[in-house]
């Protein structure tokens, strides 16, 4: 398929506002709230939006930091922003009062790495943030969004190239401190080009999605709300946390709605396989689920697979899976599964992947087979290699089948991180940006098998700690989806000792100890690997990042400092310390009010 002439954001905003028919949906808590805004309404409430920011003082170029809950507002100050040449900053909102300390620590870092002059949240929300305009030397001031819904300033659009910076996404710091990755309308309108007409076949203002990915990340962000505007498709949005409370709803909007994409992580899946009550699935008619995108976090056929299954007899077709590969480094997607085909597997000899780094087939249901997903070719203008990890000029690629650092280049890779030129010059190796995966091509197509820096390496052999965390979750009492294992130098030994951590439900000591007993059972039995110690923790303990992928390396630093052993689940906040936190927020957020920056 031919190259479209490239647009950037803002033209395809304006491009859209031409239907009066397709557009977004916002579904709440109520299953009768579903309010609908065209693309001709989003043009309208967008420029509002970028009119009040800059009634603001802000110009093009600057930053403005968004912390919105609410889709709809996210959404409109998000485009709103981009419109005005305005630089949005997405920053993930609290979940929750628990972990506030950490919350604001986090926030601060991005408002104050982005240099952003004003933070948009909700009132609600900027009752705590008193620390942040505090500490944040360049932010001036902290607006709630329910004063911009009403604005009535009009939007001077701004001339904006190709070139241009659209926006920050702040990387979820699951393997160091978010990083803002800086991506411009022709990062975006290339990726755009790649995901929808290329790698989805989608056809304008006819496919429908269905999305409850968070918008302050890029999968739903980019996929959900930036991409559909250049194909003026019709998006139907659910509330993250209201999947997370009833999974039902989400397959409930994709049969009511008619959606013909939508996409979710491996867990996702998982969840609802786990979660959707029989009672639940009657009436459910998911027959128009054309494409079920998995990617995000590595994926596990088995979960796909019994998805299928249950959810077969109220119409999904299991080829509508599309495994992909992407980050935020390149825009959002690397590379996708072909389309209709549904999830294929590389059965290979697990052992000597493991020893040898080297993927060679094996028979299906042979003791040491292992399954590794494919997520397909690089996309058209875009390449994918494999190199040694210490190739520092990217100048040997490796043969197919060997297992390497994955890298990349093309129209969507990024320009560097913001504000970082050392950071962004040790991601890049001869042209290619560095990706930290390790994994191997295979008639081209793309295998993951885990990141470089999380390798756990006993007796010279590797081995990847997603094989250890899914052996040790089929393990009952443990809480699947929350094992991580890592490999440590601390401790009685010279060598690097196998950690593994899981949550429980148990609370009783002679259930945690048979737990552990089984996990390291398992896993010797499966990977061929004794566990030096096993560690049971209450639910919520370990730790995620904002869009709940776990975080090995935060949890092997807990470990290490001892900090692990005393932590408290997320759920079982300490009231006193909790009111210490929003009372230092309070404090500073009133000494500004007095005696330093501006604040509406």
């Amino acid at each position: 398929m031919s190259a479209e002439t490239p647009r950037t954001v803002a033209q395809a905003i304006e491009d859209a506002a031409s239907s009066t028919s397709t557009g977004y949906r916002f579904l709440d808590e109520s299953p009768d709230v579903a309010p609908f805004h065209s693309y001709a309404d989003i043009e309208r409430m967008s420029a509002r939006f970028g009119g009040a920011m800059q009634a603001m003082g802000l110009r093009k170029g600057d930053r403005v930091a968004l912390i919105l809950p609410d889709n709809a507002d996210f959404v409109f100050a998000f485009l709103g922003a981009v419109r005005a040449g305005i630089i949005p900053v997405p920053i993930y909102p609290p979940t929750g009062l628990g972990k506030l300390s950490g919350y604001l620590e986090n926030t601060l870092h991005i408002v104050a790495k982005s240099g952003a002059r004003v933070l948009v949240t909700s009132g609600e929300i900027k009752k705590i943030l008193g620390t942040i305009q505090a500490e944040a030397k360049g932010l001036e001031r902290v607006v709630a969004v329910e004063g911009v819904r009403t604005s009535t300033d009009e939007l001077r659009p701004a001339k904006v190239d190709l070139d241009d910076v659209c926006f920050l996404q702040f990387t979820s710091g699951s393997t160091a401190r978010p990083k803002g990755v800086t991506l411009t309308h022709r990062n975006l309108a290339a990726n755009v080009h790649a995901i929808m007409p290329v790698g989805l076949r989608v056809t304008d203002a006819v496919d429908h999605g269905v999305s409850w990915l968070p918008l302050y990340h890029d999968m739903g962000l980019i996929g959900f709300v930036i991409a559909p505007i250049y194909h003026k498709n019709a998006i139907t949005f659910l509330p993250p946390l209201l999947f997370l409370k009833r999974p039902a709803r989400w397959l409930e909007a994709v049969s009511k709605y008619r959606g013909t994409i939508s996409f979710g992580p491996n867990f996702a899946y998982a969840l609802a396989v786990k979660r959707i009550k029989e009672s639940e699935m009657k009436g459910l008619d998911l027959s128009s689920w054309r494409v079920a995108g998995c990617g995000a976090e590595p994926i596990r056929a088995e979960n796909l697979r019994a998805f299928a299954e249950k959810f077969g007899p109220v119409g999904f077709d299991e080829r509508a899976f599309v495994c992909c590969y992407g980050m935020a480094e390149s825009t959002l997607a690397v590379s996708f599964s072909k389309i209709w085909t549904g999830v294929r597997a590389d059965v290979v000899d697990g052992e000597t992947l493991w020893s040898k780094g080297r993927a060679e087939p094996a028979a299906e249901g042979s003791p040491r087979a292992s399954g590794i997903v494919e997520c397909g070719a690089a996309f058209e203008g875009h390449d994918i290699k494999t190199f040694a990890p210490d190739d520092e000029e990217s100048a040997r690629p490796l043969p197919e089948r060997e297992v390497g650092e994955l890298r990349i280049r093309g129209p969507s890779v990024m320009q560097g991180y913001w504000d970082d030129p050392e950071v962004t010059k040790r991601a890049f190796a001869g042209g290619y940006l560095r990706t930290g995966d390790l994994g191997y091509l295979a008639e081209g197509k793309v295998h993951i098998c885990g990141r470089s820096k999380e390798v756990v390496i006993v007796n010279g052999r590797n081995y990847y700690p997603q094989d250890i965390e899914w052996e040790a979750s089929q393990v009952e009492g443990v809480r699947k989806g929350n094992v991580i294992a890592f490999g440590t130098m601390k401790g009685p030994s010279d060598r690097e000792r196998v950690v593994i951590t899981f949550e429980t439900g148990e609370k009783d000591e002679a259930a945690k100890k048979r737990l552990e007993g089984e996990v390291r059972k398992a896993v010797q039995q499966s990977v061929g690997l004794t566990v030096d110690e096993v560690v049971p923790l209450a639910p919520g303990v370990l730790p995620k990042t904002s869009s709940g992928k776990l975080q090995r390396a935060k949890t092997r630093e807990l470990y290490e400092s001892g900090e692990l052993f005393g932590r408290t689940s997320a759920r079982e906040v300490d009231k006193i310390d909790l009111v210490k936190e929003i009372a230092k927020s309070q404090i500073g957020y009133f000494r500004h009010r007095l005696f330093g920056k501006s604040d509406d």
